[in-house]
């Protein structure tokens, strides 16, 4: 399965989420990746767009950054790839076990790690949006809490295709 056809089923199909919790997790985490690698180079954009503009009035400051833009460029890609792939992987262990709660009480069938998959398809919006958010001038926290509820929103919607539990007697 192609990454592209994952990322529109990620946005537009929420069913299908359930049915990418048996696929291989080396898919899995390509994907992840992929995502991390779209807000890193979004977020290195930001970076180097606000550093080209001098909002600084010390001119030894701003000198200085002149100088060492060769190195401060790599240094600030790499720890951004980093920092966000910790937030990413965080963010969907953190859903995946909110998940895991959401699925026992509607009497479905799963295990962490089918759940941890969906998770990581379902985060695609809320991800998205974290990315737009810089351009629309709105609380961080009222993002965020959208970001939630539309997060768990796809994961319900998700889990309603999990096999159900058996009934025991």
């Amino acid at each position: 399965m192609k990454h592209s056809q994952l990322l529109v089923d990620s946005l537009l199909h929420p069913k299908k989420l359930a049915a990418y919790r048996l696929l291989p997790i080396g898919k899995v985490i390509q994907y992840t990746f992929l995502l991390i690698t779209i807000v890193t180079v979004f977020s290195f954009g930001r970076f180097s767009t606000d550093m080209s503009v001098n909002t600084l009035d010390i001119s030894g400051i701003t000198e200085y950054i002149d100088q060492i833009k060769w190195l401060l460029y790599p240094v600030t890609f790499i720890m951004l790839f980093v920092l966000t792939t910790m937030l990413v992987f965080g963010q969907i262990a953190l859903y995946a076990l909110a998940g895991l709660f959401i699925l026992k009480v509607m009497k479905r069938r799963g295990e962490y790690r089918h759940i941890w998959r969906t998770t990581t398809f379902a985060i695609t919006w809320a991800t998205i949006l974290s990315m737009l958010a810089e351009f629309v001038p709105t609380a961080r926290t009222i993002l965020s809490i959208l970001s939630l509820l539309l997060t768990i929103t796809l994961l319900i919607i998700a889990f309603t295709k999990y096999p159900k539990q058996p009934i025991s007697k």
